[in-house]
């Protein structure tokens, strides 16, 4: 939820993409259920491929879920199903994410709206559009300006307010 990352991405991530030290994952590729099998392959675009800053409380769960299952490394996945194999994303929905989402009476949404979610929490929270574009793998800021552009006027407001602090304290 707070990544931004594609579920596609974040599925296809392995043990080698996540440096637990620098609390960073690198997105480099993707996978999906194709007709007759699992598929890594490219991100979306180019710009896709990139570093992904977690937040420390990420980090713990990572650490923690590395040091449990000590046989987790190099090529394995980070997120793999009971049996040890890929995570169907579709299957993942209708056995976790929809129960949690009623649980706590949430509004029916995607897997992929947690990336929106991300987002539009990072840019409410005063995070440069271009950091949101970054973290997100979009081609241009100005994608992600045109995107969340709702959550912007709000932040005008508050950049009103600090400029004139600057200005006349």
């Amino acid at each position: 939820m707070t990544s931004g990352m594609r579920p596609s991405e974040y599925l296809a991530l392995t043990w080698n993409d996540v440096d637990l030290s620098r609390g960073i994952v690198g997105v480099s590729h993707t996978l999906e259920w194709q007709k007759g099998g699992w598929e890594f392959g490219d991100t979306k675009r180019s710009r896709s491929r990139r570093v992904v800053k977690l937040q420390e409380w990420v980090m713990a769960l990572l650490r923690h879920r590395m040091s449990r299952e000590s046989n987790s490394c190099g090529d394995d996945l980070v997120f793999r199903a009971k049996r040890g194999g890929p995570i169907r994303e579709s299957h993942f929905v209708r056995r976790y994410f929809k129960p949690l989402l009623n649980a706590a009476q949430l509004p029916n949404i995607r897997l992929y709206d947690l990336r929106h979610t991300a987002a539009t929490i990072a840019l409410a929270a005063g995070i440069s559009p271009k950091i949101v574009s970054e973290q997100l793998g979009h081609a241009s800021s100005a994608f992600t300006l045109d995107v969340y552009s709702h959550v912007l006027p709000h932040m005008q407001e508050a950049a009103a307010e600090k400029v004139q602090t600057l200005l006349l304290p």
